[in-house]
């Protein structure tokens, strides 16, 4: 089986390729070269692919502009413009490599790739990691022969819903979660309730200044540990505070997330796609403070289908400040019932098997 996957943009596109793959090569292996990713050269796909050994195509993209400032009308000149090459090399790529399928990751990148194939009479699938749709995905939608979507939410609110297969979001089967106990250990914490905070990988000034009035709560109510990530594009805002260093963990980039995920009780976190898809496997209970400059405000829909579900409680970034965060984590850590209950509503919303559900559906695709 050969596959194209075409993703980009941001982890939430690109992780789920990846794990997309890794399903792949675990089911057909011996073929390094089964699976070959098509993204834009400059994007972080290029860095995350390569390192995870699998081959790679680039195509120079560029995402439209919503608001019309006269910047952005030079650059969606410019996005049209490569938009018209990118379907002549997506064409050149697809007819060397002869894919059985290709799969787009919801990204811009996906669109002239998918597009291309699907006048080739190539199968091809779109998978939509948010609950709610993104434009790419929705655009896809006319040409593609299926669509897996995260949740119901997803096929609520697209085009063609009858294309659309629940499957969840696939996690790459390298990382492993571990015990709660040994995770704290191998961490250096002593035992007591763990919060994990983070604002993404490039940080959050709003949730990290919440954090600092946290962790002086914290302090006072003892047998409380913390790790938090302040974000590689900004500086330690956490210098010359008098923290309980056997307690806390502070990093600019946390690397070893699924040590982190498996030692805590409670989460903070931006509501992006994949983090929230960790969050579940681990069956972590969460505070969902959604971006609100993200696209369409996705962020926000992918929150309240946890909340929905009973598997965490939501801040809105208008409503967040170090009052409210310090009064919402101080009620769940005193009902520590509530915190299991979200737990296992967090683990019920996990889709284990998701990429073993979207290799089965692609396996249906071809022999169609």
């Amino acid at each position: 089986m050969r596959a194209i996957i075409a993703a980009g943009g941001s982890a939430g596109h690109v992780n789920p390729g990846l794990a997309i793959a890794d399903k792949i090569k675990e089911v057909y292996p011996g073929d390094e070269s089964a699976v070959l990713f098509i993204g834009t050269p400059g994007g972080m796909e290029a860095k995350l692919v390569k390192e995870a050994g699998y081959n790679f195509a680039p195509i120079k993209m560029a995402g439209l502009q919503r608001s019309l400032s006269p910047k952005n009308i030079i650059r969606n000149i410019k996005a049209a413009h490569l938009y018209l090459h990118a379907g002549r090399r997506a064409r050149a790529i697809i007819k060397k490599f002869k894919p059985d399928v290709v799969i787009g990751a919801g990204a811009y990148v996906s669109v002239p790739v998918i597009k291309a194939a699907a006048g080739m009479r190539i199968k091809t699938a779109v998978h939509e990691s948010n609950s709610y749709p993104g434009m790419a995905v929705k655009m896809l939608s006319k040409y593609v022969d299926k669509i897996f979507a995260a949740d119901e939410d997803v096929k609520k609110k697209i085009p063609y819903p009858e294309k659309c297969v629940i499957t969840g979001n696939p996690l790459r089967t390298n990382l492993k979660f571990e015990d709660r106990e040994a995770a704290r250990k191998k961490l250096g914490l002593p035992e007591g309730l763990t919060i994990l905070s983070s604002g993404g990988s490039n940080g959050s000034k709003a949730i990290t200044e919440a954090v600092i009035a946290l962790l002086a709560w914290e302090k006072e109510a003892g047998n409380i540990n913390h790790i938090h990530s302040y974000g590689r594009k900004r500086g330690n805002p956490f210098e010359g505070l008098e923290l309980n260093p056997e307690r806390t963990i502070i990093k600019e980039y946390i690397d070893n997330m699924y040590t982190c995920l498996s030692a805590a009780d409670l989460v903070i976190s931006r509501s992006g796609s994949m983090s929230q898809t960790e969050t579940k496997a681990a069956g972590r209970a969460s505070v969902q403070i959604p971006w609100a400059g993200s696209a369409e405000y996705h962020q926000y829909y992918n929150a309240l289908s946890m909340v929905n579900k009973g598997a965490a409680v939501m801040i809105e970034d208008k409503d967040l400040s170090p009052k409210k965060l310090v009064e919402v984590v101080s009620r769940l850590c005193q009902t520590p019932g509530k915190l299991r209950e979200m737990e296992i509503r967090a683990k019920e919303m996990s889709s284990d098997y998701a990429a073993d559900k979207i290799l089965g559906e692609v396996l249906d695709l071809i022999k169609k």
